[in-house]
């Protein structure tokens, strides 16, 4: 390892993961000025967007006051690319701040088609690609100009007078009830903004992004997560985005929208009953894909995909009460009781178990078990013990009846390779995921990944035997099978379902928190772990006493009817 010395009287060592160099540099110099004091080497195409410094994510901007490890990040990183995100979102909102009339508010409502989709509230008429390009064009001429993000620490109570005499009273309302006693507030030219995590240093490095028109709103695009440089084709994707519409008016009738609205609500009465009114809305769904089925005599058997922690074993469960209701006899059959061998699993790219690949189900075995049920034999079904790594086989037999239909659920089951050998004409196929519906504010939506990143951690702590740091850990090889076997499948499905429930991370909160404060300072994942309890810390707890037995929730935090 080299090392290199400053002649500075009051200096703190600074130990540079990207070129294994230590430094004693003056102390409060930020991250931007460390670069060169390190000498670490970065692409002028590619700069560094933040750092983790003692495995705590921080802007170009931070000083180092302390000892301290530090391990520079670009766009290709998770931090850099929602970093960047979020500055894209408070370019948009500068240029709508500076193009339209105060009453006009923008929205950043959730991410479709590589990009996230925007509406902009009290605009006179619809969004003409006129407007569009507008924006985009003050956009591009932010950018060039390079602004920089200013973030300052604020005594609360001046940054939500701050937010009030700049109009933004979601914000306002989102920080009253904050127990801090310092807030960050952004700052773009003369634009104010409150941001759930770090910004880059100026309008300059945002050097690609796209605005387009799409449905009634716009769609902001990002870059490619592999290539910067470019932005991914934008797709239709009606099904998607109806559910994301619809259950987002939902929330807003309901008059939940925000997170400080759900706040207001979380000790009182009405809660409990809001508890149980999105429970029904849920099971209602159900109860009309049921009756879909009953309608088309030919469905022998029932698919149900999603991506990790959807709540698809729940989702089974909840239809098959609901066929059982209109005369069916449903069999229901969990994919992840096909898992192949521990140690056949395949490995991803980095050496890890790679549990989302489609040849982590054990095929053969799988496809002869439908195959035999369908023809009306008595079949052993094996279970997956999580914590040996393998399949038991402890007698536990299924066997359809005149009136029986196949309810099967995994993450591969709109994949046509899973049930080749059953004709389409048989199937009915069903997507669910947790579409998070609640939003932080009108400019910080909460990704739908963290909502089931949170259910995840929780459920292999609890029942797999994983602790947080290994949940974190494989999390990212979890999110690219999921894009590889699971998304590219969705719109095929004959009906989605989002299994998000508004007040869920305020169940989930006591549940992760320790979890997450288990998460040693020393790992890289603790980083995440932090960004994590800090989003959780938004929320009032709601305790899990309030939910029904059959809730989605329960296949998370225990007490299920359904024994999942």
């Amino acid at each position: 390892m080299k090392k290199l010395v400053i002649d500075v009287r009051n200096t703190v060592p600074v130990y540079c993961k990207n070129n294994d160099t230590q430094v004693d540099v003056p102390c409060g110099v930020t991250l931007q000025d460390l670069v060169s004091l390190t000498g670490v080497k970065q692409d002028k195409e590619l700069p560094f967007l933040g750092a983790l410094v003692n495995n705590k994510v921080r802007d170009m901007s931070f000083r180092i006051t302390k000892p301290a490890q530090v391990d520079f990040f670009n766009y290709y990183s998770s931090y850099g690319r929602n970093g960047y995100m979020r500055s894209l979102f408070f370019l948009l909102f500068h240029s709508v701040d500076k193009l339209l009339p105060a009453k006009v508010k923008l929205h950043i409502k959730h991410s479709i088609s590589g990009g996230r989709y925007c509406t902009l509230e009290n605009l006179d008429g619809p969004i003409t690609d006129a407007l569009v390009t507008k924006l985009y064009l003050h956009m591009k001429d932010t950018v060039s100009r390079n602004f920089p993000f200013i973030r300052r620490e604020m005594l609360t109570a001046d940054a939500i007078k701050e937010f009030q005499d700049y109009g933004l009273e979601d914000k306002y309302e989102f920080f009253k009830d904050r127990d801090r006693i310092y807030t960050s507030v952004y700052h773009l030219d003369d634009s104010v903004n409150y941001y759930y995590g770090f910004l880059v240093p100026s309008t300059g490095y945002l050097t690609t992004f796209g605005l387009e028109k799409y449905e009634e709103g716009l769609l902001l695009k990002l870059p490619s997560k592999k290539n910067i440089k470019t932005m991914a084709k934008t797709r239709s994707l009606p099904k998607l985005f109806s559910v994301y519409k619809m259950d987002k008016q939902w929330v807003a009738s309901m008059g939940v929208p925000y997170v400080f609205d759900l706040n207001k609500y979380s000790d009182s009465q009405q809660m409990r009953y809001g508890v149980l009114v999105a429970e029904s809305y849920q099971e209602k769904h159900l109860a009309r894909v049921a009756d879909t089925i009953h309608q088309n005599p030919n469905v022998k058997m029932v698919l149900i995909s999603g991506p990790s922690s959807s709540g698809k074993t729940t989702s089974c469960r909840r239809l098959s009460v609901q066929l059982a209701v209109l005369g069916y006899h449903p069999v229901p059959i969990s994919v992840d009781d096909f898992f192949v061998e521990r140690d056949e699993t395949p490995r991803d790219e980095n050496g890890e178990f790679d549990f989302e690949a489609l040849h982590a189900i054990d095929l053969p075995l799988f496809n002869r078990t439908l195959s035999r049920l369908l023809a009306g034999e008595e079949v052993e079904i094996p279970t997956f013990d999580f914590t040996q790594g393998k399949k038991l086989w402890n007698g536990k037999t299924l066997k359809m009846r005149e009136n029986s239909i196949l309810v099967i659920e995994g993450i591969h089951c709109l994949n046509p390779e899973l049930t080749a050998q059953v004709p389409d004409d048989v199937k009915y196929k069903i997507f669910v995921s947790a579409l998070t519906s609640l939003s932080l504010d009108r400019q910080n939506p909460i990704p739908t990944s963290d909502n089931r990143l949170i259910r995840r951690i929780v459920r292999d702590y609890n029942y797999r035997g994983y602790s947080a740091v290994e949940t974190i850990r494989r999390w990212p090889s979890v999110r690219r099978g999921e894009e590889q076997n699971i998304f590219p499948y969705q719109e095929n499905a004959d009906v989605m379902i989002n299994t998000s429930l508004v007040f869920e991370l305020s169940v989930l909160k006591p549940y992760a928190m320790p979890i997450l404060y288990g998460v040693p300072e020393t790992v890289p994942e603790y980083a995440e772990a932090q960004r994590l309890i800090k989003l959780l810390s938004f929320f009032k707890t709601i305790h899990a006493n309030t939910l029904p037995g059959t809730s989605i929730l329960r296949e998370f935090v225990g007490g299920s009817t359904f024994g999942v």
